[in-house]
């Protein structure tokens, strides 16, 4: 049994290489910078399936986490959720704050609008962004930040609908996910949080076609900045680039995602009493289910299966329904960057972001490959023309 000696966790699995925990320590930066006060308390608690603190109850098991996100009722609409949030960012009627007929009826037109067919659609625009930026790393550093929020924004344009610049919807829904998520912190807040959110929430509700989709917008684009920059990261300090090819790529995104969680915690509500893992739960407790425990990504053992693998993106009824399109565009990402090798010589944490996440990391090639762009690395070839942010400026 080892010991992780920043965060306390312990592990029952061998060793493992040094370029992995390399890649492990930089990527733990984002979470002890981000929140350390709230990490280190997860990091002491996780030897135990369920804690209870007050009304507060930590979910850190795998089985735990899945029960209570299948099993037991929960209030979609109360504050500090992802429902609650939802009512705050949006009129209401949204995926994440309906209710029973009206929630199934949701999902199942979401997983329509996120489905295979809906990446193909979008991949074209991912390939166009990638061709713009990447080829410049065979002359110079590339900011991942900024171009994993291009990639996120035109994700967020086209499943909204949105004729907005890209770069500029991407940037209202992270300062909307960033000011929610203040507002919904436990304890006493700064003064002036809520009115902050609800202007944040204002903003990217104008340039939306209709402001219901705002949480789709918001969902979209944090995961994909705090996500993309993580998972290069890992590959450059593991060494993983020279292994990527379009046949693996796929399954080294999902694995990248479990590793690092790219959200780690979801705050749910009990809506009615339970018993989880042996502990009572009342209607009204705070669930704060540790996606990142539930996924293992505290271990160094490959990934046990599906379920963990999935658990980053919830369970059940209330696993998010994109996260096909997540492992589509790292994919994407992953198969541009692996002829250049790239390394990070940067790297600084964002400690005002909604989820853990660089603020900007800078790679530096190793090689030049002698057919630059993503489609030196794809059988999917793509054609050059001006991205979103060249034409919004």
């Amino acid at each position: 049994m080892s010991a992780d000696t920043h965060t306390g966790e312990r592990t029952d699995s061998p060793p493992e290489p040094a370029a992995h925990r390399a890649a492990r320590r930089r990527d733990r930066r984002v979470y002890l910078r981000s929140h350390p006060l709230l990490f280190a308390l997860l990091a002491a608690t996780r030897h135990r399936p369920v804690v209870r603190l007050g009304r507060t109850v930590l979910v850190h098991d795998a089985d735990a986490y899945r029960t209570a996100l299948t099993r037991i009722p929960l209030d979609r609409t109360a504050p500090g959720t992802t429902g609650g949030a939802a009512a705050e960012l949006t009129s209401g009627g949204v995926l994440f704050d309906q209710e029973g007929a009206e929630h199934r009826s949701a999902r199942r037109a979401s997983a329509a609008d996120l489905d295979a067919s809906a990446v193909d659609r979008l991949r074209p625009s991912w390939q166009a962004v990638l061709t713009a930026r990447i080829p410049a790393l065979a002359t110079r550093d590339l900011e991942l930040v900024p171009l994993a929020r291009e990639l996120a924004g035109v994700t967020a344009a086209a499943l909204t609908g949105s004729a907005a610049c890209p770069t500029a919807l991407a940037g209202s829904a992270a300062a909307a996910a960033a000011a929610a998520a203040r507002d919904h912190l436990p304890g006493p807040r700064p003064p002036g949080t809520a009115r902050t959110a609800a202007a944040r929430a204002a903003e990217l509700a104008a340039l939306l076609p209709d402001p219901r989709a705002a949480m789709v917008a918001v969902a979209a684009v944090n995961t994909g900045v705090a996500a993309l920059p993580r998972a290069a990261a890992w590959c450059a300090d593991a060494g993983l680039w020279a292994s990527i090819d379009a046949v693996g790529a796929p399954a080294l995104a999902a694995e990248l995602l479990r590793l690092t969680a790219p959200s780690p915690l979801l705050p749910r509500v009990a809506a009615a009493d339970a018993v989880l893992a042996g502990r009572r739960i009342r209607a009204g407790d705070r669930l704060v289910l540790v996606a990142r425990h539930a996924a293992g990504a505290h271990r160094s053992a490959p990934s046990p299966g599906p379920a963990a693998a999935q658990a980053v993106f919830g369970a059940g009824p209330h696993a998010c329904p994109g996260a096909g399109m997540a492992r589509a565009l790292l994919a994407e990402l992953l198969l541009a960057l692996a002829p250049y090798r790239p390394v990070v010589v940067r790297a600084r944490a964002d400690r005002r972001a909604a989820l853990p996440g660089w603020a900007e990391l800078t790679l530096r090639a190793t090689r030049t490959p002698a057919r630059t762009g993503p489609d030196a690395a794809r059988p999917h070839p793509a054609r050059p023309h001006p991205t979103e942010e060249t034409r919004c400026g």
